[in-house]
């Protein structure tokens, strides 16, 4: 009896080997889809942002990601809450994510876009500014 617990112990552990392999190797096969835009989007301190993304299976079976995103400066950092992606082999998909600047970053500084999907990242080309809330404007004057 204690040879066939054995044996299906080692069956149990060779099926997570194998499987494990397979999630690492599907990991690799997510790619982003050309993005033709990139650059610096102007926010306030509390300004509200949107985030959409999309990405294509290349990989030749089903795939499933935790994807995450942060935006990250010295001065300050914004993290979306992770979604979960499920993509057949050759098809894509999209997800979006809102955020606020945070009211207490630094006017001037700039944080850039990551992108974190299973134990891989990727920094895009996509950067918020923090900019000044408020502008002085001149309405009129007078001499006399």
């Amino acid at each position: 009896m204690a040879k066939k617990y054995a044996l299906l112990f080692i069956i149990a552990v060779l099926v997570f080997v194998v499987v494990n392999l397979s999630v690492t190797d599907i990991s690799n096969s997510l790619t982003f889809a050309n993005n033709q835009e990139d650059g610096v989007v102007d926010k306030a301190p509390g300004e509200v942002f949107t985030v959409k993304i999309s990405f294509e299976n290349t990989g030749e079976s089903d795939g499933t990601w935790s994807v995450n995103i942060a935006f990250e400066d010295d001065s300050w950092s914004q993290v979306g809450t992770a979604q979960n992606l499920a993509l057949k082999s050759g098809k894509k998909g999209t997800l979006t994510w809102d955020g606020t600047v945070p009211a207490n970053a630094t006017i001037n500084s700039m944080a850039r876009l990551v992108v974190y999907y299973d134990d891989s990242f990727k920094a895009l080309d996509w950067w918020i500014r923090v900019v000044p809330g408020a502008e002085l404007c001149i309405k009129s004057s007078a001499v006399e």
